[in-house]
């Protein structure tokens, strides 16, 4: 079994309610997942928080979002791969 990250967007995000400098949102990923011969496509979102400067751009709050999610994507492929040993 592959599982493939795809894509990865950010689909929202706002400012923490209680937590100055904190960014919560959910990002957008596709997955692809091959089993044998068989591929699926697997399309997640998945809520994520990141703690940003003040003077953080756009560009940067997104990608620290987009890293928290690849993050959780890549421990769920290593819990997959030592369950499937």
């Amino acid at each position: 079994m592959t599982l493939q990250l795809i894509d990865i967007t950010v689909r929202d995000k706002q400012a923490h309610p209680r937590l100055e400098g904190r960014m919560t949102g959910h990002v957008r990923a596709v997955l692809s997942e091959t089993v044998g011969e068989r591929e699926q496509t697997h399309e997640l979102a998945i809520p994520v928080w990141a703690d940003v400067a003040p003077d953080a751009s756009e560009a940067d709050i997104d990608m620290a979002l987009m890293v928290k999610a690849a993050d959780i994507i890549a421990r769920l492929k290593a819990n997959l791969a030592g369950g499937s040993s």
